[in-house]
């Protein structure tokens, strides 16, 4: 395909994607009151624990019902839609790839997904308990505690994108091995640093008053850290192996 050919398709692609972008988004705006009710149901424990019916999810304009209500079908739309518009980009990136670049793209894919949600369902666990711990440092004589609603909208959806991203990073640890770029041993080396990251990281994104929670998600990211290890490790092997292989029996021996 010439050039010209190959931009008329990225733009048939993109078309067809941002089509079920737009699909998805029109069903998740069906089902938003209920994710509102979810996202807000923390700020109605903080009120529960303060005795003050007044904290509450705060707008400001007259758009910000909408507004809001956009956000999270944008956001969940391009879930509900994923299916799709990754197909698009892997139909126009497939015929360019080897059998071997397709079948560790599919690889990838197929470890980067399952972690990226189990990432976001851990974030959205300890996500009530953040909001908690901070609303403690509001004073509660003469103030009145009120979110505003897309800078609550904005910390949830990062502290989602946050986790999930830190549950796939194990994955392009082993992409970069893959790559040559990194070895199984250079990638093991680092497991003091790993540590560290992971338990800190670990306090930052859950109270300090909830140990049991900061253990498991810094338990968590430490197990996937060492599998990435591990698993770049048996593919090391499984290169040497094949090397040899490659080579006379007397250079071999």
């Amino acid at each position: 395909m010439s050039l010209a050919q190959h931009l008329i398709e990225l733009r048939r692609r993109l078309f067809f994607a941002v089509l079920a972008l737009i699909a998805g988004m029109v069903v998740a705006f069906i089902i938003t009151t209920p994710v509102i009710e979810l996202l807000t149901e923390p700020i109605r424990i903080v009120a529960e624990a303060r005795d003050d019916e007044r904290i509450a999810l705060m707008f400001t304009t007259v758009t910000s019902g909408f507004d809001l209500r956009m956000r999270i079908a944008f956001a969940i739309g391009l879930l509900i839609s994923a299916p799709f518009w990754l197909w698009q980009i892997w139909a126009f990136v497939m015929p360019g790839l080897t059998r071997k670049e397709m079948r560790y793209t599919l690889g990838f894919m197929g470890a980067a997904v399952p972690l990226f949600f189990a990432g976001t369902a851990v974030a959205w666990l300890v996500a009530p308990h953040i909001i908690e711990l901070m609303a403690t440092f509001v004073p509660e004589g003469g103030t009145q505690l009120l979110y505003q609603y897309d800078v609550y909208y904005d910390f949830i959806f990062k502290l989602l994108l946050v986790v999930g991203i830190s549950f796939v990073l194990p994955v392009f640890l082993v992409a970069l091995n893959l790559a040559g770029i990194m070895s199984g041993r250079d990638i093991l080396k680092g497991w003091r640093v790993a540590i560290l990251t992971a338990t800190i990281f670990a306090a930052v994104a859950t109270p300090a008053v909830e140990v049991v929670s900061m253990l498991l998600l810094a338990g968590i990211l430490i197990v996937l850290f060492f599998a990435a290890a591990g698993v770049s490790l048996l593919f090391d092997r499984g290169k040497r192996k094949r090397e040899e292989a490659l080579l006379p029996p007397e250079t071999a021996a």
